[in-house]
């Protein structure tokens, strides 16, 4: 019997490979499709453990930068790490307590405040029902996934009631239109402010209540905390042990690429992140004086919500508008459309003049992948996808960018060559047309310059 690499003796032609699948093939298919399944319930399982070192690594990388120059004046680079960590934390920490009696105060406001504003977007969908396309989107919102009211039935009149004696009608029951025995009887249709209103209670509380339950029982907040700083301190100390070990994972004829590829997810990473600390403090500040501008209640409470949800890309803006407008109906629905203007001014100018100077092309996404890559990340993994989805989704794609852009200029180096092959064989071709026709011309020349010359213009001999 033949293997796939024997001849056949009679003919001396190799066989080749048989067609289909064999046993082995079978076998082996099945191993790497269970490897990747096991691989991904674990992975799913301690979610919160990976996201947790990919953010300890995001902020270890940018720490680097700082060590590398404290290691310039001698500064050991353990020691550099430790100060850099614990100097940022001071920072972040007398901010806070600087700005904490403000912030408290204005945080009791915005949730006393809450109710009042809730009333006034109420009265004015209230208002707003009936009206053209606002009628009808007010509609389709309110009658959403609202379950239908209860329904009250009237008892049919020829069962006898044993369980009470019967009472003379009332003068309002006697006036109005009788019901017919076992029809339902009518029953007050809610508002459609009533349902929104139920829908948005519902919708904050059960997002509290998720976000509550996830950092109680996924990460303890302490633990997670101090083992965040710990693991920032170690990889910004010393980088270069963690990407050789995941070098030494790579085949030795693939590690230069890859050392590449890690060079430019770690320059990706480190210029993502300080953009978005930039970005979320111009957010709030810019937040905070515009509030104050319009007269709305609790602005420093505002802009600090609006730098804080900074931090996640696209639905962070969007999620920072909600309490602002809402404090803007507080006064009128005219200052809440302006809040709204306002906000969407601010994020306009931040998604299209802010963060791409800041970044200038280092992480060029585009919006759809960004707001897919979020709500396929949320899905799956809950808050702490959300967190990480953006600069999670860039470092996948760094390595599809770099071999686009290897391809691309493979493709235009092909591109020249073709143009200068074809040049060159332009030329050529012009070249030998232009011999043969010198050549001709050179013949007829000599034809017409007669016999004499055409003896290879050989003068005649002298005679002595």
């Amino acid at each position: 019997m033949l293997t796939n690499s024997e001849s056949d003796p009679l003919s001396g032609v190799p066989s080749g490979p048989r067609p289909g699948w064999q046993t082995g093939d079978v076998a082996r298919a099945a191993c790497v499709v269970l490897a990747v399944w096991f691989g991904l319930q674990l992975l799913y399982s301690v979610s919160a453990l990976v996201f947790l070192v990919f953010l300890a690594t995001l902020f270890g990388l940018a720490v680097t930068r700082g060590v590398d120059f404290l290691e310039k004046y001698k500064v050991r680079r353990g020691v550099g790490s430790a100060l850099i960590v614990f100097a940022a934390l001071g920072v972040i920490g007398g901010g806070l307590a600087l700005s904490a009696p403000t912030l408290i105060e204005q945080g009791k406001e915005l949730q006393t405040q809450f109710p009042a504003a809730i009333g006034k977007l109420q009265d004015w969908v209230d208002s707003k029902q009936r009206t053209g396309a606002i009628g009808a989107i007010i509609g389709a919102v309110a009658q959403g996934d609202t379950p239908a009211p209860p329904v009250a039935t009237v008892p049919n009149a020829t069962t006898p009631s044993t369980t009470a004696a019967p009472t003379k009608p009332s003068a309002a029951a006697s006036a109005s239109s009788p019901q017919p025995a076992g029809v339902a009887a009518p029953v007050a249709k809610a508002r459609p402010s009533e349902m929104i209103k139920a829908k948005l209670m519902d919708g904050m509380s059960g997002a509290s209540s998720y976000l509550l339950s996830l950092l109680s029982s996924t990460v303890e907040i302490v633990g997670g905390l101090i083992m965040l700083i710990f693991l920032v301190i170690f990889i910004g100390a010393e980088p270069d042990v963690y990407r050789g070990w995941m070098l030494a994972t790579v085949p030795a004829i693939l590690r230069p690429k890859g050392r590449e590829v890690l060079s430019e997810i770690s320059n990706v990473l480190r210029k993502w992140l300080l953009t978005q600390l930039l970005a979320m403090v111009v957010m709030g500040v810019a937040t905070t004086l515009v509030c104050m501008l319009l007269g709305v209640k609790a602005p420093f409470a505002l802009g600090f919500i609006a730098g804080l949800l900074e931090f996640i890309p696209t639905v962070g803006p969007l999620l920072s508008m909600v309490p602002g407008v809402l404090m803007g109906f507080v006064d009128s629905p005219e200052k809440a459309g302006i809040v709204a203007v306002a906000y969407y001014g601010m994020q306009f100018v931040e998604g299209n003049l802010l963060i791409p100077y800041l970044m200038r092309g280092e992480m060029d996404l585009p919006p759809a992948i960004t707001l897919v890559a979020q709500t396929l990340m949320t899905l799956v993994f809950g808050f702490f996808g959300l967190v990480v989805a953006v600069p999670l989704t860039a470092v996948l794609l760094v390595p599809l960018r770099m071999i686009a852009e290897r391809e691309n200029a493979h493709e235009e180096e092909l591109m020249r060559f073709a143009r200068r092959t074809s040049v060159m064989r332009t030329s050529m071709m012009r070249t030998s047309m232009m011999s043969i026709r010198e050549t001709a011309e050179h013949a007829v020349s000599r034809a017409d310059r007669g016999p004499s010359l055409m003896d290879d213009d050989v003068p005649p001999a002298t005679g002595s």
